[in-house]
């Protein structure tokens, strides 16, 4: 099965969203002694408007993304669901969604490449 441009974009998402969210979370460990405190990490996602409004933002789609991810998968039959909260807290949200949407999108290709062989 090739993968399709659609996918490609999604896979490329998912690695920039692992980079470009990793590199600020080094950044933090190494400002905070090299450890990660995560209240630390979520009183800094607080510390003006600006950061407050995103850390919402991202909160209330994190939410979304998993309820929807969730059914979703159970929908498509795809296995692990239970992966994507743990990748969506303990690597970032930019990264487990866009991983979600491309391995969902294999399995729509999938399944409809044995539909047309039917």
């Amino acid at each position: 099965m090739t993968m399709t441009r659609r996918q490609i974009v999604y896979l490329a998402l998912a690695v920039i969203g692992l980079g470009a969210t990793w590199y600020f979370n080094l950044r933090f460990m190494a400002e905070s002694g090299g450890a990660f405190d995560v209240m630390a990490f979520v009183r800094a996602g607080y510390a003006n408007s600006a950061s407050s409004s995103l850390s919402n933002d991202l909160l209330v789609s994190c939410t979304a993304f998993l309820v929807w991810s969730f059914a979703e998968a159970r929908r498509l039959g795809m296995r692990r669901w239970w992966v994507y909260p743990v990748l969506t807290f303990g690597i970032a949200f930019a990264f487990a969604f866009p991983l979600f949407l491309f391995l969902r999108d294999r399995r729509l290709q999938a399944r409809d490449h044995s539909h047309a062989r039917l």
